[in-house]
Formats: structure tokens, sequence, C-alpha cells
């Protein structure tokens, strides 16, 4: 019997337009009718999660910063988090911007989020994208959401760091994850994000116990939930390891190529047909 469905954000639970499609909601509520805690699992901060939850009424605390942050969307109580240390934090941002990367600071885990940035290339349309997008989305918060700082570097040790991230055309980023792995080692955790029809990467670097797997983990283990009674819905490589975690895994029809190669995870539709919908109602509602 399922008792937790954590849910992907991107490319999952929203569809290409970035909207949750009604069949997905109406499932999700199905499966909360039954007694189902169902939550995010996203790379995304909290901030920029937060209007989804609110949306949907989530009765669980979403996963927020690939796992470094657990967190109700209405009451904003933080349930739990990682930080990376100051001195780690200012070797991610030295060694990544020495390598050409441009970085994002996420920083703030008891109230909604700040994102800290010093610089953004010229040629990193993505984030120069992605800025704009969040302070659009953010309103009269803009400048608490997205803040331009002169350097990074001097300010970063001032800060309640959760996760530093990287972005860019896959050539660049790969790169740039091969030097960090090999720069950092196992004093962090560096999840990548690959969306190789659109030429973009996204690496999230944050403490060791973060991941998608160690925040389904925490959220279970505070409700006496086992593996066995998780399901997780993913399309990307840094779902991988709630997606293992998982007693039901679950890949969308979008998802990696690689990760729909997995023949222990059951592929359901993509995300513009409702498979997260197909996948409840297999599952759970059945």
């Amino acid at each position: 019997m399922i008792k937790l469905l954590a849910l992907d954000l991107d490319g999952t639970t929203l569809n290409s337009n970035g909207i949750v499609p009604d069949a997905n909601r109406k499932a999700i509520r199905a499966a909360e009718d039954r007694g189902v805690l169902v939550t995010i699992a996203t790379g995304r901060r909290f901030r920029d999660a937060q209007p989804v939850g609110l949306d949907l009424e989530l009765n669980a605390p979403l996963i927020t910063h690939n796992g470094g942050l657990l967190k109700y969307a209405d009451s904003m109580e933080t349930v739990a988090y990682s930080l990376l240390s100051n001195e780690t934090s200012l070797e991610i941002v030295t060694v990544g911007k020495n390598l050409g990367g441009d970085a994002l600071v996420s920083t703030d885990p008891h109230g909604r989020g700040t994102l800290l940035y010093d610089r953004v290339s010229e040629d990193n349309a993505p984030l120069q994208k992605y800025i704009k997008w969040a302070a659009t989305l953010h309103g009269d918060e803009a400048e608490k959401s997205v803040a331009h700082v002169p350097a990074l570097e001097d300010i970063v040790h001032e800060h309640d760091v959760v996760h530093i991230s990287f972005s860019g055309n896959c050539r660049t980023m790969y790169a740039l994850e091969t030097s960090l792995k090999a720069e950092l080692g196992d004093d962090v955790a560096i999840l990548t994000t690959v969306y190789t029809r659109l030429d973009f990467t996204l690496i999230d670097i944050l403490p060791p116990d973060a991941s998608k797997g160690f925040g389904v983990a925490k959220l279970a283990g505070i409700n006496s939930i086992t593996p066995q009674e998780i399901m997780a819905i993913g399309d990307n490589y840094n779902d991988l390891e709630m997606l293992d975690y998982a007693g039901t895994a679950v890949v969308m029809g979008n998802a990696d190529p690689k990760l729909l190669e997995r023949g222990e995870f059951y592929t359901t539709l993509s995300n513009d047909e409702g498979g997260v919908a197909a996948a409840i109602e297999r599952f759970i509602l059945s």
C-alpha cells in the first residue's frame, strides 16, 4: 500500500507550459483523500516551488533544493535542512568562477529564500532568462527573491547556504562538473540535471547528506513510512536516488533515455499526456 507519493515538479507534475494539468490535480487530490501523503520533490528552491505547493494544497512539506530543505508551503514551518559550511561555500564559488561558471547561491532556510549572484555571462541565456522569470514570479518581493551582489566571495560567509548551482550549455557544464568533482571530492553532493534537447545543464552542489533520496527518506522517517510504502515519479538524473529508494519507481515517458532503459522502473505517459495522473491511477487508486 502506498503511503507517501513524491513527485518531481518540472518535466513531471508540470506540463511543457509549466502548468499542472487538471488530470494530475484531480489524481493528487484523490490520492490524498485515500490517506496518502503527497509531496513535491524538486531541485527548485523553496521560494520557487511554494506557489505550486500552495496551489495544490499538499498535505506534506515540500522537499526542495534537491532534498536540502523540507518545508511546508502554507505555514512555512521548516521541518529539516542541511547547510554547506562557510569554508565549503567559499571554495565552491571560487573554484566554479575560476572555471568560468556563473554561481547562484541559495540562502535563508528559515524564510522564503534569497538567491545571490554577482555575474551572468553574456552567452548564458538560460541563466539570464531564469533571473528574469524569478523576479517576475515574485513581484513585489523580487529584490528579496533574487539579489545581485558585488562579489560572492566577500559575502558568502555571512549567510546560511543551502545550495549553490551553476548552469549553461551541456558541453561547458560537463567540463565544469568534472573539474568540480575532482576539486571538491566527497565534501559535497553534486547533482546534475541535463536537458539535451535544450542544450542546457544545471549543476546543483549541496551538503553530502542532501539529495531527493535523502529528502524522501527524512520525510518517510518522520512519518514511520517504509521504502516499500513509497512511490516516486521523476524524469531526470537528479530524481535517480529517490527512484532507487522508493518501492514503486515511475519514470515519465519524456524522461532521459538512460532512465527509460532501467527495466525496474515503470514508464508512464509523458508530462504532456497526464503521466502523473496515469501512474497514480495505476498504483494508488486502482
